[in-house]
């Protein structure tokens, strides 16, 4: 538990919430207030200095984002959750990318808040520590002969790319990042650097130097191809204490990693509204026919279409829960009860749940299992969920009286299992993309065999959650085999 008191600012227009959620604070020893509305909440949360903030998303007034907006402005140190039962990723991102520490989802269980709580409070001792560590070695670099010097100390710690241009073209200054992040080698000071700078960079600088007027600008560079290396450079204009045009400061700042987000990103929405499209249009197709009295259908195919109706539909919703499913475990927010497990018994569960299936296609289980304890610490449900996941694939994969191998012994620290089966099998290009999301191997075999595309992916998040590994081997047309491993309850 946290031994100091800290203070807490609660912003939520449920009254309920609000005062239950004080009453639950105040008896664990937090020093909580509230704000009623997004008003009330900027104001106290940027008169005063509070520990942590949590920030409803959705209100009368003024939205959850412009409060954390205004109380990130003001107190930059104040640890802030958004609490939302309506989160998307768009709204995940617009809110970390104002200062927010992290989601509280809607409903929360106490246990739940308190463990947000107690994270973000860490956090929050972490930054003034920093805060105060940064204070002090500032004092310290009084020490510097002078102030050029002091410059050169501070600015070539930082990340970001720093360059210093007169109006005639030469450099005046540069830190290491610069150098890096443009690529630029054997430069010196008075260097006429133009000609060294992408061209993008030397058109702007002279468009800044030939324009009036305190103008600024900005652009986005691929300086690597394939998005290796992405940089934004911002240009400032630095004019003498008479007015006078001196030169032109470039700021240079590495945004790989979030164009690669933000790439990833749009494939995402875009496979999804791919994955939806299809199953809503045939039913609406299925639909229309039915309601359509200008076509004479029989009793039967309106039965079918309905059937076929229902199917699609089915499908669909099983999208929708491993999409949430996916989110939950990206964002840390899906709920877990660790409890000894027995492998074998798990997967003997699993396979009565499927026994219908693998009677349907006649195939032969043989299990080879370990005589001693195979006990892990894990949440039956997602144990359960990833076998279930492996187990069926090894059925609808297989071919006709077709044989499914399931072995469980100890590796070192692991328990392995493997799931063996005689059926479809991979093609090596299909083998490297097997656990990404809505990837399925399309060939003449496995037409009509249905499925989301994002079983396998939700097994990978599965096994690694509890630190264990998951590997695959497959050749076409002979056969799959998986070999997990999850680690030996000790």
């Amino acid at each position: 538990m946290i031994t100091d008191k800290p203070r807490v600012l609660i912003v939520d227009d449920e009254k309920g919430l609000r005062l239950g959620t004080k009453r639950l604070l105040e008896n664990e020893d937090y020093i909580v207030e509230t704000a009623e509305n997004g008003t009330e909440g900027i104001i106290k949360g940027t008169e005063k200095e509070f520990d942590l903030a949590i920030i409803d998303l959705k209100m009368p007034d003024i939205e959850g984002l412009e409060v954390l907006k205004e109380i990130k402005k003001h107190r930059p140190h104040t640890i802030c959750f958004i609490a939302t039962a309506f989160a998307s990723y768009d709204t995940a991102i617009e809110a970390t990318r104002l200062g927010a520490y992290s989601y509280i989802p809607k409903p929360f269980s106490p246990e739940e808040l308190l463990f947000q709580l107690e994270k973000g409070y860490k956090q929050r001792i972490l930054l003034l520590e920093t805060e105060n560590l940064k204070r002090e070695r500032e004092e310290q670099l009084v020490e510097l002969s002078h102030e050029k010097s002091r410059l050169s100390a501070i600015i070539n710690t930082i990340n970001n790319g720093v360059l210093v241009i007169n109006k005639t073209g030469e450099l005046v200054y540069f830190n290491n990042s610069a150098v890096r992040l443009f690529n630029l080698h054997d430069v010196e000071m008075g260097d006429l650097i133009l000609e060294k700078l992408p061209n993008e960079v030397s058109e702007l600088f002279k468009t800044l130097i030939n324009e009036s007027g305190e103008k600024s600008y900005s652009i986005q560079l691929e300086i690597k191809p394939n998005r290796e290396l992405i940089v934004e450079a911002f240009f400032e204009r630095i004019t003498g204490e008479d007015g006078d045009l001196r030169g032109v400061v470039i700021a240079i700042r590495n945004i790989s990693e979030f164009k690669k987000i933000e790439l990833v990103r749009n494939q995402f929405v875009s496979m999804v509204a791919h994955e939806l499209k299809t199953p809503i249009s045939a039913v609406l197709g299925y639909l229309r026919i039915i309601l359509d009295e200008t076509v004479n259908i029989t009793e039967e195919k309106e039965e079918e279409y309905q059937a076929r109706s229902i199917i699609r539909l089915e499908g669909l919703l099983t999208l929708v829960n491993d999409l949430l499913d996916i989110s939950r475990m990206e964002l840390g927010t899906k709920q877990r009860e660790i409890v000894e497990l027995d492998l074998k018994e798990v997967i003997n569960n699993t396979l009565v749940f499927l026994e219908f299936d693998l009677k349907k296609k006649g195939i032969d289980v043989n299990k080879d299992f370990d005589n001693g304890d195979l006990l892990i610490n894990a949440d039956n449900d997602e144990i359960t969920r990833l076998f279930t996941n492996l187990l069926s694939n090894a059925i609808k994969y297989n071919k006709e009286n077709g044989l499914l191998n399931i072995i469980i012994d100890k590796s070192k620290n692991y328990i392995k299992t493997q799931i063996i089966d005689s059926g479809i099998g991979l093609k090596p290009e299909e083998k490297d993309k097997l656990f990404q999301q809505f990837f399925r191997a399309k060939n003449s075999k496995t037409r009509g065999i249905s499925g989301t595309g994002l079983g396998l992916s939700i097994v990978k998040q599965i096994v690694e959650t509890y630190d264990g590994k998951i590997e695959v081997e497959s050749e076409f047309g002979k056969g799959t085999t998986f070999n997990i491993y999850l680690p030996i309850n000790k």
